[in-house]
């Protein structure tokens, strides 16, 4: 079933109606697969658009009115194999367009464009429409105003308003087929969150994720040095421990330290250690880690980060095995599989000379590239639940779900801090939501809950004074624009959203020169 409520949220939908109603005149409304009227022109504090359709909802019995007509003609249509389909309203000569609601050749419901008049409309049907108002109970002042304000409309004008209404109902149909697409796709992620999808305490089901379990499987066998590269937050101090409890050194020391946490001279003393009185304040020896992974792994997060005169230390320990001590007279030996992480490049530093080529070569024999998770976008539903299942465990609160728009909105964000951000804005979710069962986007960190929510343009940048048909082009643009950057330049995505193929959106994005506006329009 369709959620209505969730299609007032929908910005292009919201466009079109506006677009309708400006150059129409008309107000568009829906009604459900049993004829219920669903959007909120029955509320009594509704501010209608067009005063016609509000004179009718004022009379006695213009709700009665308007409901027969929308049960008469949703049934009518749904019988019918048209698309677009114009009826004679309850008011004479008032008409009422409709087109079908269909997903996946199911019919849902009905967009409705009410109301307007043909062109040929007479002077004659005109006293007849004001006498028929007033016998229902509207003065004669507001009967004749609202039929002088209403729409008439000429052939070529009401072809132009059944493609528009046939447009919103495609949109209708894709939203809801996107989000259903999703819901089964995070139930099936949720069924098999087994070990399927994990390796140790990593989790995901993406190709490029099962590639690298298959590479971790290997590679953990081997005592060679590993190189980790990824953005923060990516997981790669998970990739090492990974590394090393499918090792055989697993039941050895595994330390990690940050290099970038801690200035020359103490990250010197941090590695190696020191010898009493090698420096002011030191009262005492101090073992490095060299010496306390000694027959186990040390992990080098952000080894980019070190000195040059601290990576040659480094390519000592890796050629030789063995380390000098601050302060000490003498080398000290040590057995330690050496696993290396950076999110910087590499080579572009050894071009400058900021990152020594040897020791590049000793660290990089075996090589994990972790991919952000923007570019394994089906891997979020399944880090959604994890993180959610273990924050809900950790507070002793019941299991909570995720609602449809918080899932989209998490869906759509491109997560530049990678999992970390994800875990982190899970947390607090379940931190706000409190004894709610339900997620809502309500708590959404502000820069998740803007993220694509409001279109750069609003359609009163639509020229309205000119001819139709470039209005209709300024639109389009409009609307190929604002998609190409909410779906970052996914044309296949796109074309889905908006009912077209893929080659007539190339096609368009071509003719309009929408590549390099809209990615101009992003720097």
């Amino acid at each position: 079933m369709i959620n209505w409520n969730e299609l007032k949220g929908l910005h292009v939908i919201s466009k079109l109606e506006e677009v309708i109603h400006k150059w129409f005149g008309v107000e568009v409304f829906y009604a459900d697969n049993h004829f219920k009227i669903r959007s909120s022109h029955t509320d009594k504090d509704y501010n209608f658009k067009n005063l016609f359709f509000e004179t009718q909802m004022s009379l006695p019995h213009g709700y009665d009115f308007v409901t027969a007509d929308v049960e008469r003609f949703s049934d009518e249509l749904s019988q019918s194999g048209e698309v677009v389909m114009i009826f004679d309203s309850y008011f004479p000569g008032v008409k009422m367009m409709g087109t079908k609601i269909e997903i996946e050749g199911e019919y849902h419901g009905t967009v409705f464009a009410f109301p307007f008049l043909k062109s040929t409309f007479t002077e004659a049907e005109e006293k007849d429409l004001v006498t028929a108002l007033v016998e229902h109970g509207a003065s004669p002042e507001a009967a004749q105003e609202c039929v002088n304000e209403t729409r008439r409309l000429f052939p070529r004008e009401i072809e132009y308003l059944k493609e528009l209404v046939e447009l919103v109902a495609g949109e209708i149909s894709t939203f809801h087929h996107e989000i259903s697409k999703r819901e089964e796709r995070i139930h099936m992620l949720n069924s098999e969150l087994g070990e399927k999808f994990r390796y140790h305490n990593m989790i995901g089901k993406s190709k490029q994720m099962q590639r690298i379990y298959s590479l971790l499987e290997r590679i953990s066998t081997s005592e060679s040095s590993v190189l980790i590269q990824g953005e923060n937050g990516t997981g790669k101090e998970l990739v090492a421990k990974a590394v090393h409890f499918a090792s055989p050194r697993k039941d050895s020391q595994f330390l990690a330290v940050n290099c970038s946490a801690f200035n020359e001279n103490l990250l010197d003393s941090e590695l190696f250690g020191h010898v009493k009185g090698s420096f002011t304040g030191a009262h005492k020896e101090k073992s490095g880690l060299f010496e306390l992974a000694n027959g186990g792994t040390l992990f080098l997060d952000e080894i980019g980060d070190t000195s040059l005169s601290m990576q040659v230390k480094l390519l000592r320990v890796l050629q030789e095995g063995t380390y000098l001590p601050v302060g000490a007279d003498s080398p000290r030996r040590t057995d330690v599989r050496i696993i290396a992480a950076t999110n910087k490049d590499l080579k572009t530093m050894m071009a400058k000379g900021e990152f020594r080529e040897d020791l590049y070569y000793r660290i990089n024999v075996l090589n994990v590239n972790l991919p952000p998770l923007r570019d394994r976008k089906e891997d979020i539903p399944v880090l959604m639940e994890h993180f959610l299942k273990k924050k809900c465990d950790e507070s002793g609160m019941p299991m909570k779900s995720y609602s449809k728009k918080c899932m989209e909105k998490m869906l759509d964000y491109p997560w530049p801090g990678n999992v970390r951000q994800l875990e982190n804005e899970v947390e607090r979710l379940v931190v706000l939501a409190g004894d709610d069962k339900s997620i809502t986007p309500d708590n959404l960190s502000p820069q998740i809950l803007d993220h694509g929510a409001a279109p750069v343009e609003s359609t009163r940048g639509v020229n309205t004074s000119g001819k139709l048909k470039d209005a209709l082009m300024e639109l389009e643009i409009i609307m190929i624009r604002e998609g190409l950057k909410r779906c970052n330049f996914n044309k296949s995505k796109l074309a889905k959203e908006l009912g077209m193929s893929r080659a007539s959106l190339i096609m368009k994005v071509d003719k309009y020169g929408l590549d390099k506006r809209a990615k101009a329009g992003n720097e």
